[in-house]
């Protein structure tokens, strides 16, 4: 994609993407110089690893997973869940527990690029920051603030709430 796309092209890429609001996504990249399509594109990738409330097979796999190979690392998750299945949490609050803890450390990781927080002072000048890169991998625009858009970029559009009940 060109550096420099106007505006209504750019818009239109952020629409065929499923950014919420494309138009707002379009215009701060433009006006405001951010790299908000990398952004965008990060949060929607981050948001692909965590779990859906249409699909609670994640928690049968990791049952089955943790039964074959009771020894491999993250097996501890599947025991839990078969445990709590047993005494009758359902797959909606097994799914509300585990979404909400992914999309908090999302968020979390997200803020701890912008400040590392409380680290020692021998090592205070030590930052990180997650950087778009050109085709050879050089920097071009690091991707600061991610956490101002984690809630917005939910795909349900609900910013992390629960569904409103019907009627």
């Amino acid at each position: 994609m060109s550096d420099t796309p106007d505006l209504k092209t750019l818009t239109n890429l952020f629409e065929e993407l499923g950014a919420p609001n494309p138009a707002r996504w379009a215009r701060s990249q433009i006006e405001e110089k951010i790299p908000q399509l990398a952004r965008f594109l990060f949060l929607r990738q981050a948001w692909r690893s965590i779990v859906t409330e249409e699909d609670p097979s994640w928690i049968y796999t990791a049952i089955n997973h943790a039964k074959s190979r009771p020894d491999e690392p993250f097996a501890g998750a599947g025991f839990a869940l078969a445990s709590l299945k047993g005494k009758g949490a359902t797959d909606e609050e097994l799914t509300d527990l585990v979404r909400a803890m992914q999309a908090e450390l999302l968020f979390n990781f997200s803020y701890l690029l912008s400040d590392p927080g409380d680290v020692e002072g021998s090592v205070s000048d030590v930052g990180w920051a997650l950087v778009q890169v050109d085709d050879e991998g050089n920097p071009r625009a690091e991707i600061g603030g991610l956490y101002e858009s984690v809630l917005g970029t939910d795909p349900t559009g609900r910013e992390m709430r629960r569904p409103r009940p019907a009627g």
